[in-house]
């Protein structure tokens, strides 16, 4: 992907610009995908989370069958979950080698 910054999804009619760095998490509904920012707001966009994975930059991790999350926007991690302000989301067993592996990597 290089270094892409943004993004436009499609929403409402209308194109959104959305900054990879405010996306905190991206929830699967079946066909549909629902995106966290982190100022508060929440967007509806038509695509799979399996389509959506790989067109994301490096930062963004598939931790779940229904969860993509982006690292840069994590706060802790603890007990299997990842946790940003009031939100927390269980890292399913599937991915978990693969997720504890990544932030090994990222460790000082």
């Amino acid at each position: 992907m290089g270094n892409k910054r943004f993004a436009f999804i499609k929403t409402d009619k209308k194109l959104i610009k959305l900054f990879f760095d405010d996306i905190i998490v991206i929830k699967g509904l079946g066909n549909y995908v629902e995106i966290y920012t982190r100022d508060q707001k929440r967007y509806i966009y038509y695509k799979t989370l399996k389509d959506l994975i790989e067109n994301l930059p490096d930062e963004f991790m598939r931790i779940h069958n229904s969860y993509i999350v982006n690292l840069t926007n994590i706060e802790s991690f603890e007990n299997n979950q990842i946790m940003y302000k009031d939100l927390k989301i269980t890292v399913a067993k599937s991915y978990r080698e693969c997720f504890t592996n990544t932030l090994h990597r990222m460790m000082l």
